[in-house]
This record gives structure tokens, C-alpha cells and sequence, in this order.
């Protein structure tokens, strides 16, 4: 039973959470319908900023006194409503078949329903008053309502939102039976802008973390920024649950874990008991983590109450990764993860995956029928479901396809093939050439443009170490160094997870050509979202000769010179140019120094093929604190991203809107042809009064691996958000800049033959 320091500390929470919040709100129409409403006078609060002094002191009281167990207050109700999980939002599309629109979900859980659920309803208004406060500008409305799943005390409602974008940003709050809190609100923008991202990984604690060594939340920073800058997505780039502690829960799982027979081991049957337990494991554990932010591991507990805070207010669009299932899942042997055992782990970690993430239920006919999935056409071969990667509109300029790496994994593949085949057809047709979409983000969950560790794949499997494998499998020296499913040395199914594996590189070759190849053809920049390596760094791919009249040819062009162009001073027209920003974790803790020195060694330049280089982007010159780093190019400390156009971007928006500052502004056409500013990707130390200083640029020599990149309008800035200290309450952040500049023209690649796959 919890303590009484652990009870109040619960109640001091939900107080919090509560403060100043809880209404009842006689204004809001009951009809259910979206009308112009003539009795709301708008709220005197519509316009306040986000509460962040009750959030700092609610992650001050989630660091007090953290329950053993999940933390629950009786007296933490809504009317009649045991709200166990949620409200969650999701994001589901924009701007779909020629329309303003706006699609996402709520998902709400109650335990112990009664006969009816609670009804949402909303008001939509300007998010600035700068737009107008008067009553014509703000509208009422209720949110449909579906019944998708039931299991045990627990019913599962989707509410669905669907609204009209329009042309200025606009907020809504939503009142569950007319109860209203402080984070009962989101932000849309308008049909002439794009969505402001945040691009987060790895959040929560491995299974040996001491959580309790982090006193700071990077939850905490994201509420206080989105309180300025309005974000209006998180995409999930896989581990938003870790599901490890299924071996601590689970019986069945340990009585498997525990056979030492491998043939016996591959044969036991997954009877309805085993899945029953299974099934309540994977409930529980997400009602834990995403309703409270309670997770329990060996050696600590936390609880961080501002997650399912912040998936109130921000809605989330993600895919999976190994964690969201079991560490590993997919990376072992072909012969283990077809035990039945095995299986029936990622098939329901799976479902509940969907329920909690998705928000939909795998036996439901939306399940398959959602215009943002783009479907294989056969099941995985171990989890049986259809690949289920996601293609939608982020607004005007920006697009996302978030590719599912996990359903159809096995040890030498990644994704099937005829899912690739899907995903770029599908691409082709719904991306235009030179059209709106100027930016395409691909969320894959590992890196791509990563060191290659093939030396320590090497050493792990050589025959070298046979004999150390075989006696820690039997328990006769250290049992950490072998993994409880298939015997191998631990870390290998890390490194077999990454696409510069062996077993994955021809793959990953593979997809990195056509993803170049369909960006340069369609004039459209990709820049690639990646997590699970628990540090932050950005990889770089671009063209190797930078004034080369073969390297590149634009369409339809006649002009020579245009054909010529110096991409180390013109980066904007190389297609090749491809980013991928790996920022993880938000909440797991980061590797040792030693972990980042030997990935710097070993992050020389690599050459795709004879017309394009890899690198990493030396961003790292100075740490978080100001002083001087030796290691450029990797920062082991934990970490989220952000990405924001520059017209929208709260630090660079002035040097393009017109009435502000009272600054010349740059006409938006011009800004389009020509850069505002040119700068190398470096941290920002300064105040946003300082922020078009470029001290690092005036003192670095401009080469192949230091390139200044420009601010156009339609650039995206992009930041990692590096933690400055984890024992700060205040849980500030230290910034990374780069400038993701849009691709000037379209583009026919040389045919230049790549390794593993023309070769």
C-alpha cells in the first residue's frame, strides 16, 4: 500500500493538475453541432499562455515520495467518470483529397464505465488576439463518440475530431462533461502553414535504469516551449513505452526464459493462459505509463506525471520500435522468433500497441481502412498483422511517411519488399513534382546515417568468443554477457537492429537510393527522423564533388551554369543533401562518454557511391554549458528535437513578417529566391536578441564537412533540445541549430552504381 507522504504527494498532484481548471461550462451548446455561437462571449482566459509554474511544481511533487505503485486518488473523477488513461490525442491528417481539413482522435479509458460515456464537447477560437475577439470568431461543437474495446474493468472510447482549418492558427479546448482543465487544449494552424513539429524517441527508463538519478523532465521543457512557439505534433519515433519488465511480470515469459533445451524452448505452445497473462501485462503496463507516467524497474521507480500531460494537449502520430514490444524483437534468430512464446509476445504487445498508440482496434474495420495507412500486402512473419506505415500531410509545405520497421523484421530484412514497392508508388502519387510539399520527414526508429560497428559484429560472433557464449548460456561465468532469448552475446541484437549491419546493408542501401533518387525527381527535401541510440547527433548525406557539371542535371534546364552550381557556397540545389536528425532520448538515460568518443572514431567520411559522401555534421563544438567539447560530432546526454518553418520559427518569423520589430521585412518571393542568413549548424548560447550572430562561422573555415546552410522562408529550423543539467527542476535545455533548406528544382540523378545494390 502506498505510504501516507506517497498518498498526499498524489493528491497534491491531481490539486495541481486541477488548479484553476476545473469548471463547468454552461456555454457550451448541447446539440452537438458546429455553429457560430451568438451566446459565447469569449473567456477572459481564451488567451492566457499554458500553466507552466503549476507544471514545474507538478514535476517537484513527482519527484517526492514516488509510489511503489501506480499512483491512484479516489477523489480524482470526472463526475462519475474513472478516467484510468487520457485524454490522448492523436493526429491523423491534413489537408486530405483537395479539403481544409483537420483529423485526429481522443482516446479516453474508464474503468468501471457506467451506461453511457462522457460526452466531449469544444469551443475553437483564434489562438491570438490579434485575429479578433469578438463572438463570430468562436465556435461549438461535441465530438462523436466510439465504443472500440473492452477488456476487463476497462472501456475504450475514441472521440473523433475532424475540423476546418482556416486561414489563421486557431485553439481548441475541449470539456469533458463540461469539466475543463488547464490541458484541455490544442493548437491547429491554418491551411497556409504547416504543422510545428516535435520529433521525440525513447521514452522511458531500461529495465537497470536508476531513474532516481533524474530529478529534471524534458516534458517539462517541451510544455515550457510549446507555451511560445505552439506545437501542433509530436512524432513518435518508436520506444514511447518500454515493455522489457514483461520478464519481471510474467511467469510463463521467466518459466520460458528459464529452459535451457533450445529445441524444447522453440516448441512450447503458447496456451490461452500464457497470452491471458500476457495480455494483462501489456493493459496494465500502458495504463501505467501513459495514463500516470508511473513505470517500475529493478532498481527504481519514477513517475512523470507531465508525459501524459503534455499527449493531452500535443497530439502524437508514431510508429513502434523494439521496446514498444521486447527488447530485441525482430534482431534475434529466425529460429527464436518463431517460438510460439516469442510470437505471441510481439503479436500482443502489437494490439495493445495499436489500442494506446493508434487509438483503433485491430479487429475493427478502420483498423485497415484509415487514409493515412499505407498497407503491405501480406502479414509479418512473426507478428501477423499487415505492415502498417503512415503517409499525411503536415500541413502546406511538410509531409510525413513514418515507415513500420518492426512488423515485418526478421534478422536479414527490415522491411519486405513488396511494402517498399507500395510505399513509393503510393509517394508518387500523392507528392507532386515542384508542387506545395517542400519538405518530406521519414521517421524510421533506428539511425541510418550512423557509424558502422561491423568490427564489433565481427568480434561478437567470431569463433573467438564460442567458447565464453556456451558457458555463460549455462550459467558457469557471467549470464549478463548472453541474452535469455537465443543465447547470443547481449549487444548483439542492438547491433543487428541497425541498418550498417551485415545482414542489413544492401537494404539500407537500397532505400537511402530510391529516398535521394525520389526527392531529387520531385524536388522535394527528405530529411529522416531516427531515435534509439540515446544520444543526439545529425547524419549527412550529399554530393561528394561540389562543382561538377555531371553530378547533377536539372530538369528542363538549357543553362550551363545552372547545371554547374558551387554546392559547397549553394547547398539549397544539391539533391543528394539528405539529414537525418537522431535525437533520443527523452527520457531514457545516455550511454557513457566512452560510448560517444568511440563512436566519433569511428565516424569518418564514407562514400555512398563515386558521387555521394556520408558524414556526421560536426554541430557539437561547444557542450551545454558554454565551454569547449572535443567530440563535434556526438552528445551523450538526453535529448528531443524540434522542427519548425522558418516563417513560423518564434526566433526567425521577424525577418519575414511584415509588421513586426519594425524591421524592414524581406518580401516573401525574394526570400524564396534568396537567402536571409547563411549560417554553419552550431549551438545557440545566446538570447534571441543575439540569435543571427554567427560567431563559429566567422572563425571556421568553410570546407566538405563545415558548410553553411541558408534561411529561406521555407527552411526548416531544426534543433536538438540538449538537457543542461538532470538534477534541475527547472529542466532547461541548450539548443543545436541547423537550416534544412528546401531543394531548389528538380533533379535527374547520374547513374552512379551503389554498393550491395548496382554492384
Amino acid at each position: 500500500m502506498p505510504s501516507i507522504e506517497e498518498n498526499n504527494n498524489i493528491k497534491n498532484i491531481n490539486n495541481t493538475i486541477h488548479n484553476n481548471g476545473t469548471s463547468n461550462n454552461n456555454d457550451i451548446n448541447n446539440n452537438g453541432t458546429t455553429t457560430t455561437s451568438n451566446s459565447i462571449s469569449p473567456n477572459d482566459e481564451w488567451f492566457k499562455p499554458l500553466a507552466i509554474d503549476d507544471y514545474l511544481t507538478i514535476n517537484e511533487l513527482s519527484r517526492k515520495n514516488v509510489p511503489k505503485e501506480r499512483p491512484y486518488d479516489k477523489t480524482d473523477k470526472y463526475d462519475e467518470y474513472d478516467i484510468s488513461c487520457g485524454p490522448i490525442l492523436r493526429l491523423a491528417g491534413t489537408l486530405e483529397n483537395g479539403q481544409k481539413n483537420y483529423r485526429g482522435s481522443i482516446l479516453v479509458v474508464i474503468r468501471n464505465c457506467p451506461s453511457s460515456p462522457p460526452i466531449i464537447k469544444y469551443k475553437i477560437g483564434p489562438a491570438s488576439s490579434e485575429i479578433g475577439t469578438s463572438e463570430s470568431f468562436f465556435k461549438t461543437g461535441e465530438f462523436p463518440v466510439t465504443k472500440f474495446y473492452e477488456e476487463d474493468e476497462f472501456t475504450f472510447f475514441r472521440y473523433t475530431i475532424d475540423l476546418e482549418m482556416v486561414d489563421y492558427e486557431q485553439k481548441i479546448q475541449y470539456y469533458i462533461n463540461n469539466i475543463f482543465k488547464p490541458n484541455f487544449q490544442f493548437f491547429i494552424p491554418s491551411y497556409n502553414e504547416s504543422l510545428n513539429v516535435i520529433s521525440v524517441s525513447c521514452n522511458g527508463f531500461s529495465l537497470a535504469c536508476d531513474a532516481k538519478e533524474y530529478q529534471s523532465s524534458l516534458w517539462l521543457d517541451v510544455l515550457k516551449k510549446t507555451s511560445k512557439q505552439h506545437y501542433h505534433v509530436i512524432l513518435g519515433g518508436g520506444d514511447q513505452i518500454y515493455c522489457d519488465s514483461i520478464k519481471m511480470h510474467s511467469e510463463k515469459l521467466q518459466e520460458w526464459l528459464e529452459m535451457k533445451n533450445p529445441l524444447k524452448k522453440r516448441s512450447v505452445p503458447a496456451t490461452e493462459d500464457v497470452i491471458k497473462e500476457f495480455n494483462k501485462y501489456y493493459l496494465h503496463h500502458y495504463m501505467d505509463w501513459f495514463g500516470k507516467g508511473f513505470w517500475k524497474g529493478k532498481n527504481s521507480n519514477v513517475l512523470e506525471s507531465l508525459f501524459p500531460l503534455a499527449m493531452s494537449q500535443i497530439p502524437s502520430l508514431n510508429i513502434y520500435d523494439d521496446h514498444d514490444i521486447i527488447d530485441g524483437f525482430g534482431s534475434y534468430h529466425d529460429s527464436t522468433m518463431s517460438a510460439p512464446i516469442f510470437t505471441e509476445v510481439g503479436n500482443v504487445a502489437y494490439k495493445y500497441y495499436m489500442l494506446f498508440q493508434h487509438q483503433m482496434n485491430p479487429e475493427e474495420k478502420l483498423h485497415l481502412q484509415d487514409p493515412s495507412w499505407l498497407l503491405g500486402s501480406k502479414t509479418g512473419p512473426f507478428i501477423k498483422q499487415k505492415n502498417h506505415s503512415v503517409f499525411t500531410r503536415l500541413g502546406k509545405e511538410i509531409a510525413l511517411l513514418g515507415l513500420d520497421c518492426r512488423t515485418e523484421r526478421k534478422l536479414k530484412q527490415v522491411v519486405d519488399p513488396s511494402t517498399y514497392k507500395i510505399v513509393f508508388q503510393e509517394l508518387n502519387k500523392k507528392l507532386e513534382t515542384n508542387g506545395e510539399v517542400k519538405h518530406l520527414l521519414v521517421m524510421l526508429g533506428v539511425p541510418i546515417f550512423y557509424p558502422r560497428l561491423v568490427w564489433l559484429e565481427w568480434l561478437l560472433t567470431s569463433t573467438a568468443l564460442a567458447p565464453a557464449r556456451k558457458l555463460a548460456q549455462k550459467g558457469l561465468i557471467n549470464k549478463g554477457l548472453v541474452n535469455e532469448f537465443d543465447g547470443d552475446v547481449e549487444v548483439l541484437d542492438d547491433l543487428n537492429d541497425h541498418w550498417c549491419s551485415k545482414y542489413h546493408k544492401k537494404e539500407r542501401n537500397k532505400l537511402v537510393k530510391d529516398l535521394m533518387e525520389f526527392g531529387a525527381s520531385k524536388g522535394i527535401r527528405i530529411t529522416i527522423l531516427s531515435g534509439d541510440v540515446h544520444l543526439c547527433c545529425i547524419g549527412r548525406m550529399k554530393s561528394k564533388y561540389h562543382n561538377h557539371p555531371n553530378a547533377h542535371l536539372i530538369k528542363g534546364s538549357e543553362i550551363i551554369k545552372q547545371q554547374n552550381q558551387d554546392l559547397l557556397q549553394n547547398p539549397e540545389h544539391d539533391p543528394r543533401l539528405i539529414f537525418n536528425v537522431i535525437s533520443s532520448a527523452i527520457v531514457n538515460a545516455p550511454p557513457p562518454d566512452a560510448m560517444a568518443t568511440l563512436l566519433n572514431k569511428r565516424s569518418g567520411e564514407h562514400h555512398f557511391n563515386k558521387d555521394t559522401t556520408e558524414d556526421i555534421v560536426p554541430i557539437f563544438k561547444k557542450d551545454v554549458d558554454g565551454s569547449s567539447r572535443n567530440n563535434h560530432r556526438f552528445l551523450n546526454k538526453r535529448n528531443w528535437s524540434d522542427l519548425v518553418l522558418a516563417k513560423q520559427s518564434i526566433d526567425y518569423k521577424h525577418l519575414f513578417n511584415s509588421e513586426q520589430n519594425g524591421e524592414t521585412p524581406v518580401d516573401e518571393e525574394e526570400a524564396q529566391e534568396k537567402a536571409v542568413l547563411r549560417k554553419l549548424p552550431q549551438p545557440i548560447l545566446n538570447s534571441t536578441k543575439d540569435i543571427t550572430k554567427d560567431e563559429l562561422s566567422q572563425s571556421q573555415k568553410i570546407d566538405s564537412a563545415h558548410i553553411q546552410y541558408p534561411l529561406f522562408s521555407d527552411s526548416l529550423v531544426t534543433n536538438l533540445r540538449v538537457e543542461t543539467d538532470p538534477s534541475d527542476l527547472e529542466s532547461g535545455s541548450t539548443r543545436y541549430e541547423i537550416f534544412i533548406p528546401k531543394l531548389a528544382g528538380s533533379y535527374k540523378l547520374d547513374k552512379a552504381p551503389v554498393k550491395h545494390v548496382d554492384v
